[in-house]
């Protein structure tokens, strides 16, 4: 049985660090040449979908990889995480901090840019299988809608760090989410946010203030958080 990591300490750490990160190499990366920011669950992390010139920036453990096409060749860079700075990580990847950007008005804070992150390996691991799976949750829950889900393209929101889509179900719409914990949870956790205040169904199913929640300790693998997302699409279809 995996042991409970300590979300307030090593695993909180990292996901910070790793927020400054999505938000400031990654998606400033990908918003420099494209105007988007979106970014997806890749192997192992997350990263940006392929964009410019044939490049990928992503994370893997504690090393950003940058995968682009250089002279008609395909080449993989690496740069360390833990104890390099976020300037260094953001030259790595071609990034200018000192320009203006945001995601949203929730965007993490630059902070110091010169001070040495701290990532944990084995945190990066929790987080990137909890993206995995709420992603296949997330999937799952969308083809079962079929095409009346009129769903979004789930993409990581590097504004607030979640993996997230909306759909269509019943007469209204709702978000599937999946976050690798926040102020709401330091536990990583999936939501249910309908986006009406209708909440139909078993009242003790919805546990939040938006909607529903279920943390990592509650959804111990993909079918459990499909379940999930099942149960709030099926509450509110036949609402």
């Amino acid at each position: 049985m995996t042991p409970t990591p300590n979300w307030d300490g090593e695993y909180g750490t990292t996901r910070t660090e790793l927020h400054r990160v999505a938000a400031h190499v990654l998606a400033r990366r990908r918003f420099a040449l494209t105007g988007r920011f979106g970014l997806r669950v890749t192997p192992g992390g997350f990263g940006t979908p392929l964009f410019g010139d044939d490049e990928v920036v992503r994370i893997d453990g504690d090393c950003l990889l940058r995968e682009r096409r250089v002279d008609d060749r395909a080449v993989t860079a690496t740069h360390p995480l833990d104890g390099a700075t976020l300037r260094e990580v953001a030259a790595f990847a071609d990034v200018e901090l000192d320009a203006d950007f945001k995601a949203g008005n929730d965007t993490p804070a630059l902070g110091d840019p010169d001070a040495r992150l701290r990532v944990d390996g084995a945190s990066v691991a929790i987080l990137g299988d909890w993206y995995g799976r709420g992603a296949q949750a997330v999937d799952e829950s969308v083809a079962g809608l079929g095409d009346a889900a009129d769903a979004a393209v789930a993409q990581i929101w590097p504004e607030h760090f979640d993996l997230g889509t909306d759909v269509a179900v019943g007469s209204g719409r709702a978000n599937l989410g999946v976050s690798p914990g926040d102020a709401v949870s330091a536990e990583p956790y999936l939501y249910v946010g309908p986006w009406s205040a209708d909440r139909p169904g078993d009242a003790a199913y919805w546990n939040a203030s938006f909607g529903a929640l279920a943390t990592w300790s509650e959804v111990p693998d993909a079918d459990a958080a499909a379940a999930f997302f099942a149960r709030g699409l099926g509450y509110l279809a036949g609402a």
